[in-house]
């Protein structure tokens, strides 16, 4: 059975592959191709937090069972993941309005932080949900 924890792990996957190819294609100038990857690693992005959302809202907490150097590695993915997390909405935002807005020089001066931020996130989250549901059985709160 796909749980809704493997769905979301999915959506965040999904984005780090869009937000990759974006990045290739802009690199070789086809920039509608660079237009719809980022959109749809938006839009990919935005229904993984709805989801997330629902999905912790119905289900708490799920607690890290692992001990030992993997707990200390995970903590560290987690909070990190965590504090990036919540600045890769705003900064998508602002990115894709001013790439709206044409301003591409502002635009490409805010990509330069926004992209691997997000990858980051997007590839971390799939990391997390890979040692919290693969690692040891969780535990929920």
């Amino acid at each position: 059975m796909f749980s809704q924890a493997a769905f979301n792990a999915t959506l965040n996957g999904a984005s780090a592959v869009l937000l990759a190819a974006g990045y290739g294609f802009i690199r070789r100038r086809l920039v509608l191709a660079h237009k719809l990857c980022m959109g749809s690693a938006f839009a990919v992005s935005l229904a993984f937090l709805i989801s997330y959302l629902i999905y912790h809202a119905r289900v708490g907490i799920v607690h890290f069972q692992g001990q030992g150097a993997i707990r200390t590695f995970y903590f560290v993915l987690l909070i990190s993941h965590t504090v990036l997390a919540a600045l890769v909405p705003p900064m998508a935002i602002l990115t894709i309005q001013r790439a709206w807005k044409g301003q591409f020089e502002r635009h490409r001066d805010i990509a330069r932080w926004t992209l691997p931020i997000w990858l980051y996130v997007s590839v971390s989250g799939v990391l997390v949900y890979l040692l919290l549901y693969h690692l040891h059985a969780p535990h929920r709160a």
